[in-house]
Order: structure tokens, then sequence, then C-alpha cells
């Protein structure tokens, strides 16, 4: 039974052995109607030591959601904006919170929830005048609660179909001992032609001797991720998306060869989004001691 914290985790459980690892594609903290749903609440039933989030919301104004999470939670927030995006108040005729659909059946052109890229000419008006619309960035937030000794950026470029440019956060983590790398990111669809992107990102993070943990939304089923990324591991195998009924895995945690699981992953079932998280606990399985202090933020 997965454990809730009440806030964040005591000094005691940051230095169990192993760590938690979890990636969830949040859908901007908003369902396809564009109802909120309590996005603090469902990262904390993750109960993770590192958590990678996906479509993560900021607005023009105001705080992050990443931000709101970790000084609810207690963590460390890293985020890296990949592209301009609006939300979208329920349009009229749109179901009541007690409708339990996550949203349309069929893509629509209304004005439901997240909206992703710059509004197309010609659209502004109609857009607005349906329904109130705020404008911000969407993109991907690395949250930590273990000791933090680096963090870093890794920019995969802009694919010519795609609204966003793709990128990946990195954080270097003291586990057992060990330094251990996380690298959250959130891909690019196939058919925009990711197969570059994640060739590349496969030969920037693949250090010998490096334990290494990749998790996010790949956007890819898992037999071709492993094939383009030989030597390493699927964590967590099981369907994830979409949440209400999951045909597919398309969020993933890949470890490399120095990485080992203490537990087996799992597919974690929280409400509100359309992606159900993934969750792992894992160990470096060798590596040199740590050296240095961590990073204070």
């Amino acid at each position: 039974m997965m454990r809730r914290w009440p806030g964040p985790a005591p000094v005691a459980c940051r230095f169990m052995l192993g760590v938690t690892v979890a990636s969830f594609n949040v859908h901007g903290g908003v369902d396809g109607f564009g109802r909120p749903f309590d996005l603090v609440e469902a990262c904390r039933q993750l109960d993770a030591d590192v958590l990678v989030l996906q479509e993560a919301w900021s607005p023009a104004s105001g705080p992050s959601q990443a931000r709101v999470i970790a000084d609810a939670l207690g963590y460390e927030v890293q985020e890296l904006a990949l592209t301009v995006a609006r939300v979208c108040a329920p349009a009229a005729g749109a179901p009541g919170p007690a409708v339990a659909n996550w949203g349309p059946v069929l893509r629509q052109r209304g004005p439901y929830g997240l909206r992703v890229g710059a509004i197309r000419p010609g659209r502004s008006a109609r857009v607005r005048s349906t329904a109130p619309v705020e404008e911000g960035s969407w993109g991907i937030a690395l949250l930590c609660r273990v000791p933090v000794l680096a963090v870093g950026t890794l920019d995969l470029g802009q694919l010519p179909r795609d609204p966003a440019r793709r990128g990946a956060l990195t954080v270097d983590i003291e586990v057992d001992g060990t330094r251990l790398r996380v690298v959250g990111t959130h891909m690019s669809h196939l058919s925009h032609g990711s197969v570059l992107q994640l060739r590349t990102l496969h030969r920037l993070i693949t250090v010998p001797g490096q334990a290494t943990v990749l998790a996010g939304d790949m956007n890819m089923w898992g037999p071709p991720l492993s094939a383009l990324f030989p030597g390493w591991r699927r964590a967590v195998r099981g369907r994830t998306w979409p949440a209400w009924r999951p045909v597919a895995q398309l969020d993933h945690i890949l470890i490399s060869r120095e990485v080992e699981t203490l537990r087996p992953g799992e597919v974690s079932r929280v409400p509100g989004s359309d992606h159900r998280p993934v969750r792992a606990r894992l160990t470096p399985r060798v590596g040199a001691p740590v050296k240095g202090r961590p990073r204070v933020a």
C-alpha cells in the first residue's frame, strides 16, 4: 500500500536505502474540460524523493504549479519552459465537476482546458470570446527532496511539426554514498521525428560508470524505446495512457547498467490527468563515493 506523508518527508526517511523516482504528466492540472484537480494531493500520494513533471503549467503572473507543489511538499524545484501555452476555462455547456468523464470523447475545436503553442491568427478573438483564457508557459519540472549536488539542462532542439522546443533537466543527487543522476524529459511524438532527439538524448546521458535514471513522458511504447536505448532497462512496465482506460505505456523510467531496482516499479493511479504516473525504488549499483558537499539552493 502506498504511503502518504501529511507534509515533507521526515529527515530520517531521506537517507533510507535507495531513492523513489516518479514521473507524472499532469496535463496542466486540469482535465479535458478545463476543470482543475488537486495536483498537490496527487503528487503527495506519489511520495517520491525525485519527481519529474511534464505539461507543468506556469501562468504569466503568479507562482508556477511546480513551485506550489514544491512549497507544499518540501521539494527543491528546477523548471524548464518548452513553449507558450494557455489554459481555457470550461466553456458553456461543459459538464460540471460531478460528472466523472475526463473530457470530450472526440477532439473538439472548442476552448476546453490546456492548449499548447501560440494562438493561430484569426482564432484569438473567437477563443477569448468563448471562455476566459489564462496565458503562460508549458514545460517540465524536476522536484527533489534529497541532497542535491548539481543541476543542469540539455537542449534537444525543435522539430518542424512540434510547437515545443524539447529539452531535459538533470539533477545529481547523493544516494547511499554514491552519485546518481536523474534526467527528466517530455519527448515529442514519433510522427514528428522524435527518434532524432531520442538518439541525441541517449548519446548525451550515457556515460560509462555513471549511474543514471531517465524518467518522463516519452510518447513512445516500450519496445522501440528500448531499441533506441541499448544497455538501458525499463524499471516500470504497465499501461499509462489514457488514464481512464490505458492501452499503451508512454510514461517510462529507464535505468542505466549502473542502477538496480530495489522493488518492482509500478504504475500508480491518482486522479486528474490523462496519464497515469510511474514510480520505482532505485539505487546505484556501483559508483565512486560522492565528493564535495550538497549544493545549497
